[in-house]
């Protein structure tokens, strides 16, 4: 289909629909009946005209085509490699637990997507899986939309008073002759010269908008921070909304902004880079960022791992 079909309590269409199905999605198929596919997708059952599903073997030769096949890390630091083979340059670093995109599968190596490209790792420490899209109920539904829309309402009350808390900063430096405000230097991010101290008021402000998103989906490639969003895209969609330009890239975040002296010093708001990865401080040894695809944007100790550097913006 398009995008979804409904899935009823009684096989015909007059009936109450519990729920939607939507495109390349799965379920466990329960009995057929007078051309209607009785399902289990998620946490809805019901009936789907048979003519929108696949079932039998024409379900299991779909199956590769619509799932998204993930490889999630069972060593404490996995190296990700130019090729298929021990020799190749290490091009990355990726940490237990993390979840990561497939992109293809040969033997004894997975290609994989992270931050700095396209990477190969060995079989032998990776466990392999299939994630597949399931129906969502009308409670679902009405939930989701609902969190939407009010994180939707949170960062325009969040913009909105920035934005005049911007203009009373511009006007304070316009009437005592000197200082420029934060888009004085016309560029997407200032140079790290012009860094001296952060503006803690600023930092927090960061940190209070981009603690409202979590909970929210990791997306490889995505800069939602509502429909999903990776670490990079997370960070750069945060500072966005104060009017800031970030690359969508966790490498080139450590080169913007002014370097911090580790994260005994970082303050709220600062980016704490990583291989591969880019989070936001919040204070008190935490950040939040976008992790992985089972866990979604979250709060985490800022010493999971080994920070590579923590970078100051404002």
């Amino acid at each position: 289909v398009n995008d979804y079909v409904h899935v009823r309590k009684e096989p015909n269409t007059d009936s109450e629909s519990v729920g939607k199905l939507y495109n390349h999605s799965v379920g466990t198929f329960l009995e057929e009946k007078d051309g209607w596919y009785k399902i289990k997708s998620g946490s809805v059952t019901g009936y789907v005209k048979a003519e929108y599903c696949v079932t039998g073997k024409d379900a299991v030769e779909l199956a590769p085509k619509v799932g998204t096949r993930i490889a999630t890390v069972t060593t404490t630091t996995l190296k990700v490699r130019s090729g298929a083979s021990q020799d190749a340059d290490v091009i990355g670093l990726v940490p237990i637990e993390e979840e990561l995109v497939v992109k293809d599968e040969q033997e004894g190596w997975v290609k994989v997507d992270i931050e700095e490209g396209q990477g190969y790792v060995s079989n032998d420490y990776v466990k392999l899986s299939t994630e597949f899209v399931e129906a969502e109920s009308k409670a679902e539904e009405e939930a989701r939309l609902a969190k939407e829309k009010a994180e939707q309402e949170a960062a325009i009350k969040a913009a909105m008073a920035e934005a005049r808390r911007s203009r009373q900063e511009s006007q304070k430096q316009a009437r005592g002759g000197k200082g420029k405000t934060p888009s004085g230097s016309g560029k997407s991010y200032r140079p790290a010269e012009s860094y001296t101290t952060a503006s803690s008021g600023m930092g927090n402000a960061v940190k209070d908008y981009a603690l409202q998103f979590v909970g929210n989906p990791y997306v490889y490639g995505g800069t939602s921070l509502t429909n999903g969003t990776d670490c990079s895209g997370f960070v750069m969609s945060v500072y966005k909304n104060f009017g800031v330009s970030l690359p969508h890239s966790s490498a080139g975040d450590r080169s913007v902004g002014a370097a911090v002296d580790g994260l005994a010093n970082a303050q709220p708001g600062d980016l704490v880079c990583y291989s591969g990865h880019v989070a936001l401080y919040i204070g008190g040894g935490q950040i939040v960022h976008a992790s992985t695809s089972r866990t979604g944007i979250i709060v985490s100790n800022a010493n999971y791992r080994t920070p590579l550097s923590v970078r100051r913006v404002f």
